[in-house]
């Protein structure tokens, strides 16, 4: 019911001419404005908080264990299952 509203606007869409461009806007990015001191103080290492970077690579290889944990889980559950249903029979 509702497609006949839909063709018909895009339809009234496809019929008007596309918007000008208007280039003496403001671009939607804005201008570079340099960083205050504030925010530089923000952006730079801090030593304290180091021990707390998560590195890449340990964060792969706990990944990768739980994947692996996860699969054991399922085929010993899959296991236990034939094995109930085969032992009823």
């Amino acid at each position: 019911m509702a497609q006949p509203a839909i063709l018909s606007s895009l339809r009234s869409r496809l019929r008007s001419p596309p918007q000008p461009q208007r280039p003496h806007l403001q671009p939607s990015r804005g201008y570079h404005v340099e960083l205050g001191a504030r925010e530089k103080a923000l952006l730079e290492e801090d030593a304290a908080l180091k021990r707390f970077k998560s590195y890449k690579n340990s964060v792969k290889q706990v990944s990768k264990i739980g994947n692996v944990l996860t699969l054991a889980v399922v085929v010993a559950c899959s296991y236990e299952i034939a094995v109930l249903a085969t032992s009823r029979k």
